[in-house]
């Protein structure tokens, strides 16, 4: 390839908005060189890699975006820990049909067992297949949309909550709310019924979230918009970090 064609190539690719062609022509026909490659076969490399990168840049995004705590993934999650929860039931999730069919997914458990852990998870997943995620606890979004009512702009907040494809809401159920905070909440879950998916995670039973909400029909309403279309798994073995902190007294003690 001559200089000249080269750097037609990289300014063409520029203005086309393909920046890491425009950096790598130069190793794309030494590969196709060493290869042999016809023309068909170069086209399709480049094209591959180009969009390879341009899933990976928009990954990337959507993790800095999704405000989430942390990106771990279930491969770092300890099912051997927690005997009783079947891996299939969370793997199936993982394969996000529920999120394709604008369902949701709640989880339910004490606290420390990792229901965390798998939402998230779950919610990065749903970030590398293209779905656009949101994170919050559920303090924080009724702080959120309490703030934004009382200066005029609860419209506008709410879509922070109802405009990703998967919203993650955990910690349901470790502040009860009042019952016009749980109105903010029912606005949420009501909009986005069928919709968009909503992961959740919580230390209630369904059974206890009218305490959560302060209102027994408002939670029954909020519960048979959620509950229409969900996949529900209960964890009810050790909480992980207990476990991890009586291994560091062990280890303390061990050492003294």
């Amino acid at each position: 390839m001559s200089e000249l064609t080269g750097n037609r190539i990289r300014t063409t690719a520029s203005k086309l908005g393909l920046p890491h062609l425009a950096e790598t022509i130069n190793e794309y026909t030494r590969r196709a060189d060493e290869a042999k490659m016809g023309y068909l076969d170069f086209l399709d490399l480049v094209l591959s890699e180009e969009l390879a990168v341009r899933d990976d840049r928009r990954f990337r995004q959507g993790l800095r975006l999704s405000k989430l705590p942390h990106h771990k993934t279930l491969d770092e999650y300890d099912f051997s820990f927690q005997p009783e929860l079947d891996p299939r039931k969370v793997k199936d999730l993982a394969t996000l049909s529920f999120v394709e069919a604008k369902a949701n997914a709640a989880l339910l458990g004490p606290p420390g067992v990792g229901k965390t852990h798998i939402a998230v998870a779950l919610a990065v997943a749903a970030c590398r297949a293209g779905y656009s995620i949101y994170f919050t606890s559920l303090d924080d979004m009724v702080r959120n949309l309490k703030t934004a009512e009382e200066t005029g702009r609860l419209t506008s907040k709410l879509g922070t909550y109802l405009r990703p494809s998967v919203l993650v809401v955990d910690e349901v159920g470790y502040q009860p709310l009042e019952r016009a905070e749980a109105n903010l909440v029912f606005q949420v879950i009501s909009k986005r019924y069928e919709k968009g998916s909503i992961i959740l995670t919580s230390n209630k039973t369904f059974s206890e979230w009218g305490q959560v909400f302060g209102d027994e029909v408002l939670a029954t309403a909020i519960l048979d918009r959620l509950l229409h279309h969900c996949d529900v798994i209960s964890i009810n073995d050790p909480s992980y970090r207990l476990k991890n902190r009586l291994m560091a007294i062990e280890r303390d003690n061990d050492v003294a």
